[in-house]
Formats: structure tokens, C-alpha cells, sequence
């Protein structure tokens, strides 16, 4: 078999592990636009704030792709797909056979539609080459502008002010992250974002980048003027699906896949930030961009590539961030729009914040914030969809644990996979 897999983060690595594991024979070709290889993205805002260095950032050993005879084009683009002749043409002319190939190709940053977006100093934090150029900034850059105040934004806005830098959000909005909590808990971790020194500014957007070839401040659509000596772009990601909308696959949000993670076409697959997959909580497909959903999916399909008819039951959409100390967890449904959902919440005004979505007695969603010890036994109960009516009043105890959720667990043991059953038993 001749595999081919397009992009070498998360789901693409997976993949190819995960290939070799099971096919020692195979031949195994590994395609990225990137020469610096097998390292996270989730952690390049701790290399900018200086956490660590860049060797910190790899999830794999160096010689990993020599040990699983894996073929690598590094640094070389994958232009187009041949669905019909099984082929795929790089940029520079090469062209490789595949019998299956997946497509991993991740996501890119949102581009701001504003006069002076293209000066020097404007930057996004989306690969290892955007963190080397701010970092190489950073003895010349006094006050930062970023742009976005959901987790990709304040996550940066974390790490430049970890480098001491005076840091101000800009956020449309009017809380920030607004598609991940709600007012109450967003007022809560902007107050200790304020505190610790990064300002936020809500409801406003960024009008213009000022300067003449570098950037030297930043208007506002309220007439505002800041100054800083960088911009940073962090308003989230668009799947990188062009290569598959090209050569005809079903693409919507982002490239469509079935419960295996094949596309439109039976030869090839899709995961990662790139593909729209079932949504456990919400029930439709859509794209949940994450790490370890990338893994599972990339997992998955390696194993129906080889054969093995493996479905994939679905991701959610979680996020979990620590701001000077303040923990959040949000997973599922947060803020529903729709009728028929339940909130039920608690708060210790400085101490803690808790809410969760239910609809038909079942959790959807969650948002903790400053307790967040019960936040694992809650995700169990929103991704096995169980009935949790005769716990519901049990749910935001400050001591609920796995002993108020056993019970109801072994009640429904039918809804988890043997070894995932296994594990339930042995964390209670």
C-alpha cells in the first residue's frame, strides 16, 4: 500500500504512527510546507513568553520519521489532487502516487481587512516561524496591540506579557471570550487579566494600523489612537480546505467527512483542524480545532485507511486556559441559542464559578471557573450522553466526585467501550 498524508501536525503524525504500527510494509510519505518538524502549536505562545525553548516544543523524537521508514517532503507545498489518477503534485512539479491519502492540512489564522495590515510588526501566532520573528522583536517592542480577545487572543496577550511588555486587548465584542463564556465569567477573567497588568479594551476594532513601514500605533473605529510597535492577529483560524474544494470533494465549513473520516471520495480521508466531524454535544457535524481531537482523528482514520473500520464517535468543543493562576474549563454547548435548554449555575463570588447546560436531562455543556476539580467527571457525563435526572441537584456540590457518578455510570455501562469502562472503574 502507498499512503500519503498532507501535513505533519497533530492528526498527520498520528496518522502515519499510527499507520506504520500496523503495517510495517507499507510505504508511508509524509507531506508539510514546514522544514521545522514535530512540534506543537499549542505551545508555541509558551515559547514566545519564554517558558520554554524550541526543543520544548516537540511532541516527538527528531529521528522519528527515519525510525518508521517514513518518506518526508519537508518545506515542500501540496498544490493539487488527482482524485482520478491517484495523484498528488506538489509545487515544485513533483508528483507522488497514493493508493490512500489524508488530508491534515490544519488551519490558518483569519486575516483582518484593514488599512496597514501589511506592515512590518503586524503578526499572527500560528507556526513556529511567527513566535522566531516576534521573539526577535521583542528588544525593540515596548507596547503590544492584539487583536482578538477569544483564547487564541488572550493567549498571546499572556505570553508578551509574561515578556514584561505593556500588552492591550482589542476586542470587538463586548466580553471577552464571547464564544466560549458567558458575562459573568468573562467579567471575572478580564478583571484578573486587568489586574495583572494587560488592559482590555471591548467593543471597539481596530480601524487602521498607523505607522510608515513598521507599525507605530493602531486607530480605533471609536476615533481612539494607541500606540505599540506590534500588532498581533489572533481572531482565530479558517480550515485549510482549498486543496480539497479543488479537486471536488464535498467541502462546507470545512472538508465533510463521514463516521470513519473518509471523504466524498473513497481513497481519501480527512482530520484534524481541517475536517468537520460529528459534534457530540451539539449533534451536527462541524469543526472542533483542537490537539487532541486532531490525535483521535488522526488516529481513527489511519486505522480505516489500513482496513480496519474503525468508527469515530465524535469531538467537542473544549478549551481549558490558566490566567495568573485562574483556571477555566469550557466544553460543549456554553451559551445555546436555540430553546430547550436548561442553566443551572454557582458562584462564590471570588472564589469559583460554575454553569452547565442541560437539555433532556442530559449535560451539554460546561463552563468552571476557579473550582475546576469535577471538570473530567463532567465531560464523561456529556460525552455518553446519559440521563443525569437523579443527580442533577448532586452536580455543582463543592464536593461532587466520581462516588456521586459511579452508580449512574455502572447503571449505563452500554454506552462505553469495554476499555473505556475499564478506566471509569479504576479512576473510581
Amino acid at each position: 500500500m502507498k499512503y500519503v498524508i498532507i501535513g505533519g501536525s497533530a492528526a498527520g503524525v498520528t496518522a502515519a504512527e499510527t499507520l506504520r504500527k500496523y503495517d510495517k510494509k507499507a510505504e508511508i510519505t509524509m507531506v508539510s510546507d514546514e522544514t521545522f518538524a514535530l512540534y506543537s502549536r499549542c505551545l508555541l505562545t509558551y515559547l514566545i513568553s519564554g517558558a520554554i525553548d524550541e526543543e520544548g516544543l516537540c511532541f516527538k523524537n527528531k529521528d522519528f520519521y527515519k525510525a518508521n521508514n517514513i518518506k518526508t517532503y519537508l518545506g515542500k507545498k501540496a498544490v493539487a489532487i488527482d482524485a482520478k489518477n491517484k495523484t498528488l503534485t506538489l509545487e515544485d512539479k513533483t508528483a507522488i502516487k497514493y493508493d490512500k491519502l489524508l488530508i491534515a492540512t490544519g488551519a490558518s489564522p483569519k486575516k483582518l481587512s484593514a488599512p496597514g495590515i501589511d506592515k512590518k510588526g503586524v503578526l499572527t501566532v500560528r507556526r513556529i516561524d511567527d513566535a522566531r520573528e516576534i521573539i526577535s522583536m521583542m528588544d525593540k517592542v515596548k507596547q503590544i496591540a492584539v487583536l482578538g480577545g477569544g483564547l487564541i487572543g488572550l493567549r498571546d496577550a499572556y505570553a508578551l506579557r509574561k515578556r514584561d511588555k505593556e500588552v492591550t486587548v482589542i476586542v470587538k465584542s463586548p466580553q471577552v471570550l464571547s464564544q466560549m463564556v458567558d458575562k459573568e465569567a468573562a467579567d471575572i477573567i478580564q478583571a484578573v487579566l486587568e489586574k495583572n497588568g494587560i488592559k482590555v479594551k471591548t467593543g471597539v476594532a481596530a480601524k487602521e494600523i498607523l505607522g510608515a513601514d513598521s507599525v507605530s500605533g493602531i486607530l480605533l473605529d471609536n476615533g481612539e489612537k494607541l500606540q505599540c510597535q506590534m500588532v498581533i492577529i489572533g481572531k482565530g483560524v479558517n480550515p485549510n480546505s482549498e486543496i480539497a474544494s479543488a479537486c471536488g470533494l464535498k467541502v462546507e465549513d470545512a472538508i465533510v467527512v463521514d463516521e470513519f473520516l473518509r471523504t466524498s471520495d473513497e481513497n481519501i480521508f480527512a482530520a484534524g483542524d481541517v475536517a468537520q466531524t460529528h459534534d457530540i454535544a451539539r449533534q451536527v457535524k462541524r469543526v472542533n480545532a483542537l490537539w487532541p481531537c486532531a490525535v483521535e482523528q488522526g488516529e481513527a482514520a489511519a486505522l480505516n485507511m489500513s482496513g480496519k473500520s474503525k468508527a469515530y464517535d465524535g469531538s467537542l468543543s473544549m478549551n481549558s486556559v490558566d490566567f495568573f493562576g485562574l483556571g477555566c474549563i469550557s466544553m460543549g454547548i456554553t451559551k445555546p441559542k436555540e430553546a430547550g435548554y436548561e442553566i443551572i449555575s454557582k458562584v462564590n463570588p471570588g472564589v469559583y464559578y460554575k454553569k452547565l447546560v442541560l437539555k433532556g436531562n442530559m449535560v451539554t455543556g460546561m463552563v468552571f471557573l476557579g473550582d475546576i476539580k469535577a471538570a473530567g467527571i463532567i465531560s464523561i457525563l456529556i460525552k455518553s450522553r446519559i440521563d443525569i435526572s437523579s443527580i442533577k441537584h448532586l452536580l455543582l456540590e463543592d464536593n461532587f466526585d466520581y462516588a456521586k457518578v459511579m452508580p449512574l455510570v455502572a447503571d449505563n455501562q452500554e454506552k462505553f467501550s469495554a476499555e473505556e469502562y475499564k478506566d471509569l472503574m479504576i479512576s473510581f
